[in-house]
């Protein structure tokens, strides 16, 4: 390993200040394009977007989850949960039941199509980045996320609810060109 002394070799072979900028953003870059290949990844094996098998992955772990609970459970916005789970069921993957005690209550299943595609989709099931995020460390987590809050308030970013929807839900087909970036998770 490399000892940090705060330079690196130019292009004139002298040493030259880190741009620790450049560096941060050469490690974005690698997240965002390793997030982006695992995500085409699984829409090619499984038929459903990165998102879509991070709910059934849910579902199957805990049947009967309500809409709020999944919600909770995946960091997102009720209204975004509900939005993907049509798409779910028109595939008949999941199934919706009204709990017999409160027709109010939708209670969420997998079909037995659903939990096969589970069972044989590639993992990491929750996403590239939930698994990593899942792997650190509290003390690690904890670290990263007050970074991050500096970098968010740096780019001025407001507080709104951003934070509660996955990184992009795509309405829209992938581009063949690959210029787009598709973060599902």
């Amino acid at each position: 390993m490399d000892i940090d002394n705060g330079k690196q070799a130019g292009l004139s072979g002298q040493e030259e200040p880190v741009l620790w900028p450049h560096e941060a953003l050469k490690r974005f870059r690698m997240i965002f394009r390793a997030v982006q290949q695992h995500t085409q990844w699984v829409e090619s094996c499984t038929g459903v977007t990165c998102a879509q098998l991070w709910v059934m992955f849910e579902i199957s772990r805990n049947p009967g989850l309500n809409v709020s609970e999944l919600a909770r459970v995946m960091a997102i916005h009720p209204s975004t949960v509900s939005n993907l789970l049509p798409r779910l069921e028109k595939k008949s993957l999941i199934r919706r039941e009204r709990t017999p005690s409160d027709q109010r209550v939708v209670r969420l299943y997998l079909t037995e199509t659903g939990q096969t595609l589970v069972d044989e989709a590639p993992d990491p099931k929750r996403g590239l980045l939930q698994h990593a995020l899942f792997e650190l460390s509290e003390p690690a987590l904890k670290a990263l996320t007050e970074n991050l809050d500096g970098l968010v308030d740096a780019m001025r970013i407001p507080e709104d609810q951003a934070a509660m929807q996955p990184l992009a839900v795509r309405s829209t087909p992938p581009r063949k060109s690959g210029s787009v970036l598709n973060l599902d998770v």
